[in-house]
């Protein structure tokens, strides 16, 4: 239990309730998939709900089952009564931040950017926050300002409703008398639209960045638990779910069985260290850029390296440096030059960097 973190849950009812109201079709909102996403995360310790509960009479006994402690702020007027909603739930968190160090982690359930002030305090305080929010209704600037963020549309058990039907609308034809009543309309049904899925090979270029990032910034190895928490700092937003795995250990042994990363064991059961290949892909990349290079330029002459990237995507079309742990194409280049596969050098005549093949 000494292991597990313990998490003070805040919502911001008003701002939940309606953005659920107004883009899940008038639906209800559920607190149950928020909980469960929680429990997966630690002990939930405190759970406080603050609204003015006329507005939510119905709701009341819903929270009550879970156990959410129920913070009235009484109608006042207009825009006044939601600040003193906002007020009163950022100083509650703060004064929980002081007075109850074993407390690790703050839930911030709400898409308010006024709210990024509080996280932003939190986590000088040295505590881990993690926002909730629906995705249409949250505001652009809090995600980044969390260590993690949940949208409530993606949480397991949430029902997003399909889309509207269209009306299509009836084609008038030419020979139609005016006084002739209109055909009734049609009734189209959009089909309905499944959300796109997310781009595996994209997210394999940033794991694959993230991971040589990791290794050439410690000498320590990288762990798989180490790399989620690096691939939540760079998108709070990350869920390996969005992209059809039901575990991170899922898509880490997918992309190993791709040849994108390398798994070994790790210091704990469960949590495997991750490492980029250093045979293959990167030896048969740095034999074609020689190839390139020497096709281009003939074995005494050199290439500008501008323009050579298109050429070797000719030869290949699948290559791509960033998916072998390189930000740049230059840097790929260099790390070529590095391991003797061709000559790099600038030239200040031609404002460019030009590559020649090294002698055989």
């Amino acid at each position: 239990m000494d292991q597990e973190d313990r998490i003070a849950l805040f919502l911001d009812y008003e701002n939940l309730a309606l953005g659920v109201r107004d883009h899940h079709g008038g639906r209800p909102f559920d607190f149950r998939p928020i909980a469960d996403a929680l429990a997966e995360r630690g002990r939930v310790v405190v759970r406080r709900a603050y609204a003015d509960w006329s507005y939510f009479d119905e709701d009341r006994r819903m929270l009550t089952r879970s156990h959410v402690e129920l913070i009235e702020i009484p109608q006042r007027m207009g825009f006044s009564r939601k600040n003193a909603a906002d007020i009163k739930m950022a100083v509650d968190a703060v004064e929980l931040a002081f007075e109850r160090g074993y407390i690790s982690t703050f839930v911030i359930c709400t898409g308010d950017s006024d709210f990024t002030p509080l996280v932003h305090k939190l986590r000088e305080l040295n505590k881990r926050v993690i926002g909730v929010g629906v995705e249409k209704s949250t505001s652009a600037l809090l995600p980044p300002a969390c260590d993690e963020f949940l949208y409530y549309d993606r949480l397991e058990g949430v029902d997003v409703p399909p889309p509207a039907a269209r009306r299509a609308r009836p084609a008038r034809s030419a020979g139609t008398s005016v006084a002739e009543p209109a055909p009734e309309p049609a009734v189209e049904t959009a089909p309905v639209e499944e959300e796109p899925s997310r781009d595996v090979d994209t997210l394999a270029v940033l794991l694959v960045q993230t991971v040589a990032g990791m290794q050439g910034s410690s000498s320590g190895e990288v762990t798989a638990s180490g790399l989620k928490r690096a691939l939540l700092r760079k998108d709070p937003t990350f869920s390996e779910s969005d992209y059809g795995f039901r575990t991170f250990g899922e898509l880490l042994r997918h992309l190993a069985a791709s040849n994108v990363v390398e798994l070994a064991a790790g210091p704990a059961k469960g949590d495997p260290e991750v490492s980029l290949p250093e045979r293959g892909d990167r030896e048969v990349a740095f034999g074609l850029l020689r190839s390139v290079v020497v096709d281009l330029a003939g074995e005494g002459g050199a290439v500008a390296l501008s323009g050579l990237k298109d050429q070797l995507r000719r030869a290949r079309p699948d290559f791509s440096e960033k998916k072998l742990g390189y930000r740049s194409f230059l840097q790929f280049c260099k790390a070529a030059a590095t391991d003797g596969a061709v000559d790099l050098r600038w030239s200040a005549d031609d404002g460019d960097y030009l590559l020649s093949p090294q002698p055989s």
